[in-house]
């Protein structure tokens, strides 16, 4: 832990005995807001400027989408904390390459968005309003808390229900209580923090809304989740999300999925990476040819790799 992360924690732990109240409000505003924007780097320039941009108002900001393609064989990119859309570059060109049309976005407080913060039910809902402009998506593809979001919008995005055939989740938080837990043990916060930051998220991010804890949870979605084939991939070197996270959700998705568990990327660099952009375009081309082989009563034509 460095100097100023450590100083965070020593104020927070000692102002907790005597102001608990002022300590979890700080801590709050600590947890609610990006520590600093996404930029656009240089060798993404070229596929964004390429891009068909819009615009979605949801939360305190507006959204900004981009968008690759004809039209044809939709594909949603759902990025996660302190991300952006564009960290998908390499996995958009392999999507172009196989005929799909690659959807992304900015959520509010991130990259080229308005705005300085969003919350999971902003993602649920910018991934409603993607799937209504240019869906039905066939594959949605999210990394992080955007995995979670994702969960959360194939049980209730409304009447139009998304419903993609397949499903990629990289690095998927498991639930909202995870990153409040996760967000203390990386600061080295006392339980009572712990307590006073979960009321004042109930509060203050989701008033009005019941049973945050529960409903903001990928395990319990998992068991109606839509999706025939979801490949779950997480980086055995991610520091942020426990990898033991996405064999939990392989393991209760079944036959469903498959998981391939790299190494040295970490929790970021992933979603950029070229070899994963591969894993997720073999996924593509091995799902549809046994698709059509199921169409024209045939086995599938090779079996899934093994898992990690």
């Amino acid at each position: 832990m460095d100097f100023a992360m450590t100083a965070v924690r020593t104020a927070l732990n000692g102002a907790s005995y005597v102001a608990p109240r002022l300590a979890g409000g700080a801590a709050f505003r600590l947890f609610r807001k990006p520590r600093g924007r996404s930029r656009l780097r240089p060798d993404e320039r070229p596929l964004t400027d390429r891009a068909e941009v819009g615009e979605i108002v949801v939360g305190g900001g507006k959204a900004v989408s981009y968008r690759w393609g004809t039209g044809a064989r939709p594909v949603l990119l759902v990025h996660g904390w302190e991300s952006r859309g564009s960290r998908f570059a390499p996995l958009v060109s392999e999507l172009l390459d196989l005929g799909l049309s690659p959807v992304t976005f900015d959520a509010p407080g991130h990259g080229d968005a308005t705005g300085e913060t969003m919350t999971i039910v902003d993602l649920r809902d910018i991934i409603a309003e993607l799937d209504a402009r240019h869906g039905p998506f066939e594959m949605v593809v999210a990394h992080s808390l955007g995995v979670t979001a994702t969960f959360l919008a194939l049980r209730e995005s409304g009447a139009r229900q998304l419903r993609p055939e397949r499903l990629v989740a990289i690095s998927g938080v498991p639930d909202f209580a995870y990153l409040v837990d996760r967000f203390c043990e990386r600061l080295g916060l006392r339980a009572r923090l712990n307590a006073e930051l979960r009321r004042r998220v109930e509060r203050e991010l989701f008033p009005g809304e019941e049973d945050i804890w529960s409903r903001f949870s990928v395990p319990r979605t998992v068991p109606e989740a839509g999706p025939a084939s979801v490949l779950v991939v997480h980086d055995a070197d991610d520091d942020m999300v426990d990898p033991a996270c996405s064999r939990a959700l392989a393991d209760a998705l079944g036959d469903r999925a498959e998981l391939v568990v790299t190494s040295g990327l970490g929790h970021r660099r992933i979603i950029g990476d070229p070899q994963v952009a591969a894993f997720v375009r073999d996924f593509v081309v091995r799902e549809r040819a046994a698709r059509v082989g199921r169409a024209a009563g045939r086995p599938d034509p090779s079996p899934r790799p093994a898992a990690g």
